[in-house]
């Protein structure tokens, strides 16, 4: 399992709400080219967002899903990238004070052939690639907070 921290200056609620803004993902998943539909539920559980992932012109069109969600506390999702296999992303936030958060990402291949390089380099490699993400996201969550009262 791959686990990846990022302090954010930024409250847990705004970090929560990018979390949240499923029609936001294509702005910092790494390797989601375009988000085609958001469920009208997103986060809660059982709702889903379909995205795109890949360059064009060999974007894979596919989902992920909600699992479970605490606001301001917790997101677990199962993203789906068929016929590579899918996996668990659990984003954690950690309040450090009211103007930083702790975000913990922790992901794993569950099924498919990905599974097979569930080990210490293919962490390795989903390490980087979610440490990208977490800064993009960070740079959301901090400028939301610069630009809302």
């Amino acid at each position: 399992m791959s686990i990846t921290e990022r302090i954010v200056s930024a409250p847990v609620d705004r970090v929560y709400s990018v979390l949240a803004d499923g029609w936001s993902y294509s702005d910092w998943v790494v390797g989601t080219a375009h988000i085609r539909d958001v469920d009208a539920s997103w986060p809660e559980p059982g709702s889903r967002l379909h995205h795109k992932a890949g360059p064009w012109p060999m974007s894979i069109k596919d989902r992920s899903e909600s699992l479970a969600c605490e606001q301001d506390r917790m997101l677990l999702l199962k993203v789906h990238l068929w016929p590579l296999g899918a996996g668990q992303v659990r984003f954690t936030l950690d309040p450090l004070d009211d103007q930083a958060t702790r975000v913990t990402m922790q992901e794993q291949f569950t099924d498919g052939p990905l599974v097979g390089v569930r080990n210490k380099i293919g962490d390795v490699l989903l390490h980087y690639r979610n440490a990208e993400a977490l800064s993009r996201l960070a740079d959301l969550a901090e400028r939301r907070a610069h630009s809302l009262p």
